[in-house]
């Protein structure tokens, strides 16, 4: 049932999203060098990695000097890749992730493979579902950028403290996963990128 829900409403979202689709697209182009999506490997269902799609929010090559977004700030993010990250557009292109089967809708955020290096065998239980494009720990950490901004040693703070807070709410929703409670994650997650 929720394969079917991910696939109907991941066709719903591209076709009803083309016209910004491609907007974004010209934006990002304009802007600077490079493609406009942004593809990253990450860890997902099985502990197996995949690629996931974004569309670029930095300059080209800004991951090879850390993988942590700090601030809003950044001095990497372009000025169209703040406003896409203010309003979460630069997530639309997962909505692919979502028709080909390696993310749902709602689930565990994926991560990249050094940060699930960290993880403890009670944590990798997050890897028995699908990543998904939101999640209970998505939305408590809605503003982790300014979070880390502030913080004197943000890669410490992230996997120290941040991580497996985020983790305990993804097992929390793994032991509680629901439709409905999918849809509820939803809701919260537009309210959240419309206020």
């Amino acid at each position: 049932m929720k394969r079917l829900f991910d696939i109907f409403f991941s066709i719903t979202g591209i076709i009803c999203s083309s016209p910004v689709l491609l907007a974004i697209w010209v934006l990002i182009k304009l802007e600077s060098k490079g493609p406009a999506i942004f593809k990253q490997t990450r860890v997902g269902l099985n502990n197996t990695d995949f690629v996931m799609y974004k569309f670029r929010s930095m300059y080209l090559q800004a991951e090879k000097s850390g993988q942590l977004t700090v601030g809003m700030r950044d001095p990497r993010i372009t000025r169209v890749g703040y406003f896409l990250r203010r309003f979460k557009l630069d997530e639309i292109p997962q909505l692919l992730n979502v028709l080909n089967g390696s993310m749902s809708f709602v689930g565990p955020r994926p991560e990249v493979r050094k940060y699930v290096n960290h993880y403890n065998a009670e944590q990798l239980r997050v890897l028995s579902v699908k990543p998904g494009i939101t999640d209970y720990a998505s939305l408590k950490y809605y503003k982790e950028n300014e979070l880390l901004g502030k913080s004197a040693d943000p890669e410490k703070e992230y996997v120290e403290i941040i991580m497996p807070e985020k983790l305990a709410l993804n097992i929390q929703y793994i032991n509680n996963n629901s439709l409905i409670g999918d849809m509820f994650i939803m809701l919260q997650t537009l309210a959240k990128i419309i206020c």
